[in-house]
């Protein structure tokens, strides 16, 4: 996208928000003792392997682990996690691992709708929980950040409508670009190839042509555009681009993390989370391997295991992971036997009867294990957890009523989430790690 789009697009998006009549949907702000302020969600998409994660099974045998079958000890006696995790398995205090999520949805779209708002599809679009999150925890509850309070690094999921009846005002705002580039090219922030003075000529000229504008002083629509514009060239110029600076951090740190895509990613979530943003998904993609799974996996799981482990000790040494919450997942796992034949070539399918999750911060206790899978890893064998029950754990520590209204535009009378069992199963929420 050329900095020209994304600007227009940006300007042509806020428009359309301020000439809605002021409409929107106002919810009550969440309680000043909330646990959580922040959430940073890693988003697996595609789906990762529980077996080649944070549920190892050494003992099911080569059809199912293949050449990454091995576990390895955490710091927190009792827990393994895969081998090929030796920096998060010295994290394994700060967080907790579900092992017996479960939905039995393997198809993408369904999926990711279920595990990011709780709720089987029906006639409505829900919000996700960054949505959400922003609604209760954004403009109109005292937020002041410099960006958009629900941010997306750097394209968002696309499986479905994020901000869904809540409407375009709730909607994330997806940076774009690439942070292990240097500089970190966010989309309508900083380009690359325009100057700032040759951006502000431009604007000049735009408004030397704006004869419209100049005979209809006052306009009240015409205002909110203005005030439209000066937002865009404030995330352009002000302190929205030096936020964006990964260079400010130094570049000892920014081998920490690791010089690829999802470190500088981890990266920039602590500095968007410090700075005060309540929601960041890190949409980390490539998880879903059908063919091959195992050689993608020796480049993934290293990159993973390297930024992750680094954010949540980045967090906690500057007392930010108390008030964070770290949401590790996707939509499903892969299928446990390996599909060893033409044309998947060692690839693992789509998996939603049992798959993991992982929580740390923000109220969840860490070094702890919640559910069991057999073993094999192809059922729940212990307490299943559904997406509702760790979303609503969620928005009880970020302060939000899981079972209180949904303010919405349409003014229907709706919940944050839906009754356990209204199209939606539950175990209850996970007092366990809490």
């Amino acid at each position: 996208m050329t900095r020209r789009a994304a600007l227009r697009r940006g300007v042509l998006g806020a428009a359309a928000l301020a000439l809605m009549n002021g409409e929107r949907p106002v919810a009550a702000a969440a309680p000043a003792n909330a646990r959580a302020k922040s959430v940073i969600q890693i988003w697996m998409w595609g789906g990762p392997s529980h077996l080649d994660t944070f549920d190892p099974k050494p003992d099911a045998g080569n059809d199912y682990c293949g050449p990454m079958g091995q576990a390895i000890a955490t710091n927190v006696d009792g827990i393994q996690i895969n081998a090929a995790l030796p920096q998060l398995a010295q994290q394994a205090d700060k967080y907790a691992i579900i092992r017996s999520m479960t939905h039995g949805v393997n198809a993408h779209e369904t999926a990711s709708y279920i595990v990011q708002t709780g709720r089987r599809p029906d006639r409505l679009v829900y919000p996700c929980v960054g949505a959400v999150v922003a609604l209760f925890k954004g403009y109109d509850h005292g937020y002041a950040g410099i960006v958009p309070p629900y941010v997306v690094l750097t394209e968002p999921q696309g499986r479905f409508s994020e901000a869904g009846l809540l409407g375009q005002r709730y909607k994330p705002f997806a940076t774009g670009g690439d942070p292990s580039r240097d500089p970190f090219v966010v989309e309508g922030i900083v380009a690359e190839g325009i100057s700032d003075d040759r951006q502000l000529a431009r604007r000049d000229l735009l408004h030397a042509l704006d004869s419209l504008g100049r005979a209809m002083p006052g306009n009240e629509p015409f205002a909110r555009l203005d005030a439209c514009e000066e937002n865009a060239y404030g995330l352009m110029f002000g302190e929205a681009r030096r936020l964006f600076d990964l260079n400010a951090e130094g570049g000892e740190m920014r081998d920490r993390y690791g010089r690829n895509t999802f470190g500088q990613s981890c990266l920039m979530a602590r500095r968007l989370v410090e700075a005060g943003v309540p929601y960041v998904t890190i949409n980390y993609k490539g998880w879903d391997t059908h063919k091959q799974h195992f050689e993608i996996m020796k480049r993934k799981l290293p990159e993973l295991d390297q930024g992750m482990a680094t954010l949540l000790q980045d967090l906690s040494d500057r007392g930010l992971l108390d008030s964070t919450i770290v949401w590790w997942g996707g939509e499903f796992g892969r299928s446990p036997k390996v599909e060893w034949g033409a044309p998947w070539n060692g690839g693992r399918q789509h998996y939603g009867a049992c798959f993991c999750s992982v929580v740390a911060g923000g109220g969840f206790k860490g070094g702890r294990v919640l559910g069991v899978s057999d073993a094999r890893g192809e059922e729940v064998a212990e307490r299943p957890v559904y997406p509702l029950d760790l979303i609503g754990t969620m928005y009880e520590l970020l302060g939000i009523d899981p079972d209180g209204p949904l303010p919405n535009p349409r003014g229907l009378e709706l919940r944050v989430l839906p009754e356990p069992g209204d199209g939606a199963p539950s175990g209850g929420r996970l007092r366990e790690l809490i």
